[in-house]
């Protein structure tokens, strides 16, 4: 069995942090105060992950980017979605040109 990877670890991290204590884990504070506060920071830190972006600043892209990654884990996991279930979604579309891929979803 591979060793798990550092999203696999992440992820664990959170579910473990989810039903803490809200005083003393951001993951739980964030839980408590539900979707609409987790969509919000979610938006936040892709907002902040362009404005790196066009501001040609490569570290604070990396580190925009880990923001982003880590809240979009908390959020998958509120909707209790697991990382590799997104994983497979990208295995599946592995070889599909983007502009078939999208035209094949539905409206």
């Amino acid at each position: 069995m591979a060793e798990p990877g550092t999203l696999d670890r992440l992820e664990a991290t959170i579910a473990a942090r989810r039903g803490a204590d809200p005083e003393s884990s951001y993951v739980a504070k964030l839980n408590a105060r539900g979707m609409p506060k987790i969509a919000q920071k979610l938006g936040e830190e892709a907002v902040e992950t362009v404005i790196a972006a066009m501001a040609d600043d490569r570290d604070a892209v990396i580190g925009e980017a880990a923001d982003l990654l880590f809240h979009l884990l908390v959020m998958l996991g509120a909707k209790g979605i697991a990382v590799e279930e997104v994983l497979a979604e990208l295995d599946r579309r592995e070889g599909t040109s983007g502009i078939a891929e999208k035209a094949s979803r539905k409206e």
